[in-house]
């Protein structure tokens, strides 16, 4: 009985270690040290927008991140406000190192993918750099100016955003071209729909068959087909709502000429400066076959009705008084007013968002 007694524990034991053994294998970790903190104490980490876990700075400045995964895993360590993409694989525990004093300075290792995401850190920083002085000379040029001189501003800016962002769209396809996996998948997540949104669609049409079992990709895959039904090109999805008259207006109704769809709202600043430039366009283009069809987000009635006078708006306005509760939100993957898509007579999609210099520029181009 002695020797059996003797036996069940060490069973245990070398069963419990051949677990483990079987477990590293499963478990994505990561380990290192984060020089000169200051007041930082804490390291989180994010798949896209999820904060997926926290860990604390301990003494010496070092951390440890370890959690159970079957897959590759790509994350976003975040120190403060320092940011580091990295890709954790089952079994392969990664060292990251960094110094806050010169936060672009990292090293990782352990992960050929987070090594390789690094070649392409250089660009996001520059485009980083570019659009937040951009924004920060936009907004000391915007002290005391009229909504009119503001958009005339927002769209100067816009056009000297547009070559930086252009080249990064170049260099993030060329880097995912280069890098058929995760590092290359990190490359294009980073752009933004509204400016690269042949790009995202292209490069979901080629990975539709990869990465089956990451979360974020899936993800990033059902937005990709969100925005394929809402791309240039393709038809504006029907609608219909009532007029402050009662009257029900339907999309369709439209069909044979330019409309500017424009969802707004009473309460929505932004909106009510842009209103007195598509006022501006529609006095001028409404001969040449230009519509515009106002679509509000507004729940009060009163309020609507009031804006729709005291800003001049002249062509037919509709709401279902839903706010954002309302159908169109996912159906146009509203996330924020204004926004706005011109259709042709066909109704089919040619432009969006377009507000202040770049709606007339457009309009001449289109209807002259």
């Amino acid at each position: 009985m002695r020797n059996y007694s003797f036996f069940v524990p060490l069973a245990l034991l070398v069963s419990f270690i051949f677990l483990q053994a079987c477990d590293s294998k499963e478990q994505i970790s990561i380990s290192g040290t984060i020089e000169n903190p200051g007041n930082i104490k804490v390291i989180s980490f994010y798949e896209g927008e999820r904060k997926l876990d926290s860990v604390f700075i301990a003494d010496g400045n070092r951390f440890r991140f370890e959690r159970g995964s079957s897959q590759p895993r790509l994350l976003t360590l975040a120190a403060g406000k320092n940011r580091y993409p990295i890709i954790l694989e089952p079994g392969q525990p990664v060292k990251f190192t960094t110094n806050l004093q010169q936060p672009e300075q990292y090293e990782v290792n352990g992960s050929e993918l987070s090594e390789s995401l690094k070649s392409f850190a250089p660009a996001k920083r520059k485009i980083e750099f570019v659009q937040d002085s951009l924004q920060s000379v936009f907004s000391k040029a915007t002290v005391d100016k009229s909504s009119e001189e503001i958009q005339n501003l927002r769209s100067e800016m816009l056009q000297q955003f547009e070559p930086y962002m252009k080249n990064y769209i170049q260099e993030a396809v060329a880097f995912a071209g280069k890098h058929p996996n995760l590092a290359g998948f990190y490359a294009m997540s980073t752009l933004e729909p509204e400016t690269a949104e042949a790009e995202l669609i292209s490069y979901g049409d080629q990975i539709k068959d990869q990465f089956a079992d990451n979360r974020y990709v899936t993800e990033f895959k059902a937005e990709v087909d969100k925005l394929r039904k809402l791309a240039i090109g393709q038809p504006a999805p029907e609608f219909e709502a009532y007029t402050p008259n009662n009257k029900l207006v339907k999309l369709s109704d439209y069909n044979g000429k330019y409309t500017l769809i424009d969802f707004w709202a009473s309460w929505c600043m932004p909106c009510r400066e842009e209103n007195p430039n598509i006022v501006k366009q529609y006095a001028a283009f409404k001969d040449k076959g230009f519509e515009v069809l106002g679509v509000s987000l507004d729940d009060n009635p009163g309020s609507w009705m009031r804006a729709i006078e005291t800003d001049g708006l002249t062509w037919t306005n509709i709401s279902d008084l839903k706010a954002w509760s309302s159908h169109l939100i996912i159906d146009y993957r509203i996330r924020a007013i204004p926004t706005s898509y011109i259709i042709n007579p066909e109704g089919k999609i040619i432009a969006k968002n377009l507000r202040g210099q770049a709606l007339e520029d457009f309009l001449k181009k289109t209807l002259n």
